[in-house]
Order: structure tokens, then C-alpha cells, then sequence
């Protein structure tokens, strides 16, 4: 990890495309605009397949790609659709909030007239193409693509029935919630083609994502990627590998994954995903996780692992609890895992997000892996009014060490600019003191100049990453708030910027930062 610095922006939030973001277009223009900015890193969200309440850390599988970002002008080119069939809905907006629900009602059906056309139509060395990516993925391509098929057939019977919160442990018969090899293999010999065109979309998704990553590679710009520790209930992952996860015999959770009472909850976060049965694992070195990496390193030059600590000691909650209140820490893989993933895939560029309720024991792990750690300044000038309190704060920037990443926020925080808005005068004055401006006559320095000193002062830390979500940059207000914890009511991942914020001014500007803060200036020039 050379001194770089670079932009949180996830996908779905580009503008331009029909609903939703895209890897089109104006994911290339992205790339361009980070170059002119001087930045040479491009983070963002989990990649895969959303769920219920369009999260990305909830979803159909740890390794799929999500069909919603695949670009749809692109199949149009390629032949694969007309331009009739892709025409866009007036209900379908480029601009705006994205609305998941009528997105997935338009683009779902159309990436199935794609991938049925393809397998028809494709000429040979495409088709060699697809049967090489079947082959490389085999090990998680045909669960997904069987599991999806099954899903799609009870969550439409569900439907039909009025049934709520149906899934594969509560819902589908008995030797497909198991994963019976005999009752599985029945199914995939009757449903071939549904099972191939979902093998197709993905084979698009991940076409387009690696174009996408090969473009950015070259002109300078590497991509940190975002996995969460968890996989959600309702996945390939969980319903395939299901000795692996705390489950009783029909499927369900014994026990649940969350985090106690914290910053953002006072009841804690029940997320509700299963948890691994990690002695399960150790059985067989780890095969899991090993291949979780070594796929998604693939696709992204760093990965981000959501929630770190819990490999040293995860929260867990009794299922059927509403709350995270009533649940207790337990020893986690700790050194094992990480021992495994080395010997089979050597130094791996992981960052680890190592927020919350850290321990020596989680700091030690850390540390002996020389994994670099997250910084966030909104967490700097906290709560806390003691001066000497907020002066051994770690995420001052005066008590960084240099083998960390700072964030003016994650995806979790508020923006810059709203979270600016609404704290207690006495806590701006002590940033604005920390900032060396005087807080008594504020010397004119208004919101969005205090969120651009901020961001300047990230850059100017001794963290070797200085990545900063493209909200802030924008001085964008809590409309750009990608999510709020503990929350599902339609607001959180929506967040789109419009073209005409791809600015030449804000480039010049983070340019001059990192030209002035030694950042990115070894970056490779362009080939192109």
C-alpha cells in the first residue's frame, strides 16, 4: 500500500442510465473524472445480487454479481437486445432516487430476453467464452444458479398464496431445503434452460465488471472492494453449505450474527444472518473462506472486510430475539483463519474494518497480519466535550499510525455536510479548534468550507489511504445518506448523483491535495 488517496462511490449510484447505475458508460467516465482528479483509488459496496431491502450486504450470494448494474445499452450493441426491447419506460427515471422495486420489474425481464437470446445466438468464440467461465466457476456458479431457479419458483408461490417472509429453510419443500443431492439434481435436469440463463446474466455481469476493472488498471486506478463477514439467510451460500452455518435440521438459524448496543443503536444491531460453524470449517482448512478471497480478488486489487472483530470474537444472539441486547461474545477462528488464507493465497490486500467494540485480542490480529485498519473523522469529534478525553481519541488524526485507511464517513455515517448541520455548537468549535480557525468569530468558514478542510485533513494524514465518499466531496446533505442501521424503509441505498456533478472543478481541487499531500504521485500514467 503505497500513499494514495481515491473515492467511495458504489455502482448503483452513478447517473445517467435507466433507474439504477450501471457498469456502462458512465462508470468509464468515472474513471476518467478520478483520473483528472489526480485519485488512484475507486471503493465500493458489495457487488453481489440485493435482497430484501436492497442491501449489499445482504445478498443472494458472496460470489455472484448483481444483474441490476449490468448495462443494458451495452447488450444492445452487442446484438443481444434490440433497441426496441430496451427502450425505457416513462416510469423508469435516469435521474433521481433509485425506486429498486420498478427497476427490478423492468431490467430483470430484459437481462432473461438477453441471456435467452445469447445462448441462441451467440457466435463460437463467445460461447467459448461462457463455457471458460462456467468452468472457472463451477464451484459456485450452478448452486446460485440452481438456487435462484428454486427461489423464483416458491417466491412467486408464495405470492400467489400471500404468504410473507417465505424462503428456502420455512418455505420450500423438505429435500430441497436440505440440499438432497438426488431431490437438486431432479430439479436442475427439468429446469436446464432457466438455470443457464441465469448462468448467462452473471456471465454478462462479470464481463462488463472485468472491461470495467481492466480500463480502471490502466489508467492508474485500483478498485478496493467490500465484503461483508456475513452471508445473508436467504443465499446460495447458506442453503449449499449448510454444515457450515449454526442451523438445526430443517435449515434455521440457531443463533443469529449482530453487534451490542453501539454508536448507532442503543438496542444494538440484530442483523440476523446465520452464523458460521467455524469448527466446521477448520476441518477442512478454511476451503470456504480461502475461496471467498481468492473470487472476489478477482474482481476488486483490496478487499474491505465488513466487521473484522468478528473473527476474533463475534456477538451472538438466540434466534427468534428482537433485539441484539441478549446476546453474548463468543471466540471466533482468530488466528487460525487468517494463518489458512495466507498459506494458501500469501500477503492479501485486506483491509479491515475494525470498528465498534475492539479489544487488545482484535488489535493483535490486526496487527500480526500487518492488515491496515479504518479511520473516520466523524468519529474523531464525537460525543465527548473533555478536552483531554477527545485528545486521545484514536480517530484524531494526530493518533494514526501510518498502516490505516481514513474516511471522513462510511456508509453507515451520515454525510459530512448534514452531520455538520446537526451537532452541538461547543462540538463544531472544537473541531474548528482542532482545524486551528477561530471558533468564536468562525472567520466566515461556513459548512461546506469546514467539509472541505475535513477532507483536507484526511488527505494530509499520515494514513497511507485517504478515500472519501463522493457525498462529501459534493457537499451533498443527508438526501445522500447511502444507510442508516437498524433501518428498512425504502431510504437507504437510493442515493444517484447527476452527470453535471462529475465536475472539473472539484477534480482540480482533490487533484492539488494530493500533488500537495504526496498522494498518488508515483501513479502509473495512462496507456491509453
Amino acid at each position: 500500500m503505497k500513499r494514495a488517496s481515491g473515492v467511495l462511490l458504489h455502482p448503483v449510484s452513478l447517473p445517467g442510465t435507466a433507474g439504477i447505475g450501471t457498469l456502462g458508460k458512465y462508470s468509464y467516465k468515472f474513471v476518467d473524472w478520478l483520473c483528472s482528479a489526480g485519485q488512484t483509488i475507486w471503493q465500493v459496496l458489495p457487488i453481489g445480487p440485493t435482497g430484501y431491502g436492497d442491501s449489499p450486504y445482504a445478498s443472494f450470494s458472496t460470489f455472484a454479481g448483481n444483474p441490476l448494474l449490468i448495462d443494458i445499452e451495452t447488450l444492445v450493441e452487442q446484438g443481444f437486445l434490440t433497441a426496441e426491447q430496451a427502450a425505457q419506460p416513462e416510469w423508469i427515471k435516469s435521474e433521481g432516487s433509485i425506486d429498486y422495486g420498478a427497476v427490478v420489474y423492468w431490467k430483470i425481464p430484459l437481462l432473461k430476453a438477453a441471456a435467452a437470446s445469447f445462448l441462441k445466438n451467440a457466435e463460437k468464440p463467445l460461447l467459448k467464452k461462457f463455457d471458460k467461465f462456467k468452468k472457472e466457476n463451477e464451484f459456485w456458479l450452478h448452486n446460485f444458479a440452481v438456487f435462484m431457479s428454486i427461489k423464483e419458483f416458491y417466491d412467486k408461490k408464495a405470492a400467489d398464496e400471500n404468504v410473507r417472509g417465505a424462503m428456502w429453510s420455512n418455505y420450500w419443500p423438505k429435500k430441497l431445503a436440505v440440499c438432497n443431492e438426488k431431490a437438486v439434481a431432479e430439479w436442475a435436469e427439468t429446469h436446464l434452460e432457466e438455470i443457464e440463463v441465469f448462468k448467462t446474466i452473471q456471465f454478462f455481469f462479470f464481463t462488463q465488471w472485468m472491461e470495467l476493472k481492466e480500463y480502471a488498471n490502466r489508467k492508474g486506478i485500483s478498485i478496493v472492494g467490500d465484503i461483508p463477514i456475513f452471508v445473508a439467510a436467504d443465499s446460495a451460500d447458506v442453503w449449499a453449505n449448510q454444515k457450515l452455518f449454526q442451523l438445526d435440521k430443517s435449515g434455521k438459524s440457531t443463533a443469529v450474527a449482530g453487534v451490542p448496543p453501539d454508536y448507532f443503536s442503543v438496542t444494538g444491531q440484530l442483523w440476523g444472518n446465520p452464523l458460521y460453524n467455524w469448527k466446521a470449517m477448520e476441518k477442512d482448512g478454511f476451503a470456504w473462506w480461502i475461496q471467498r478471497i481468492k473470487a472476489n480478488l478477482r474482481y476488486a486489487d483490496y478487499i474491505r472486510i465488513d466487521h473484522f472483530r468478528g473473527f476474533e470474537a463475534y456477538w451472538s444472539v438466540p434466534a427468534g430475539e428482537e433485539t441484539a441486547v441478549n446476546g453474548k461474545w463468543i471466540k471466533g477462528p482468530d488466528h487460525k483463519l487468517f494463518s489458512a488464507i495466507k498459506a494458501a493465497l500469501g500477503d492479501i490486500p485486506i483491509i479491515a474494518e475494525d470498528l465498534g467494540v475492539i479489544t487488545d485480542e482484535v488489535r493483535k490480529l490486526r496487527d500480526d497480519f500487518c492488515l491496515p485498519g479504518m479511520k473516520i473523522l466523524q468519529f474523531a469529534f464525537g460525543d465527548t466535550f473533555d478536552k483531554e478525553a477527545f485528545l486521545t481519541n484514536a480517530f484524531l488524526p494526530h493518533m494514526y499510525s501510518e498502516n490505516c485507511v481514513v474516511y471522513t464517513g462510511t456508509h453507515d455515517n451520515d454525510t459530512l455536510m448534514s452531520w455538520l448541520g446537526t451537532i452541538p455548537a461547543e462540538q463544531k468549535h472544537l473541531i474548528m479548534e482542532y482545524l486551528n480557525i477561530n471558533a468564536d468569530t468562525h472567520c466566515g468558514v461556513d459548512d461546506s468550507q469546514l467539509c472541505d478542510l475535513l477532507i483536507r485533513e484526511a488527505f494530509s494524514s499520515v494514513a497511507r489511504f485517504a478515500v472519501i465518499p463522493m457525498q462529501d466531496i459534493l457537499h451533498i446533505g443527508t438526501e445522500g445518506r447511502m444507510n442508516t442501521p437498524s433501518t428498512s424503509d425504502g431510504r437507504n441505498w437510493v442515493w444517484r448523483m447527476s452527470e453535471a456533478q462529475f465536475s472539473t472543478e472539484k477534480a482540480e481541487w482533490l487533484k492539488r491535495l494530493s500533488h500537495l499531500y504526496g498522494r498518488n504521485i508515483t501513479a502509473p500514467k495512462s496507456k491509453e
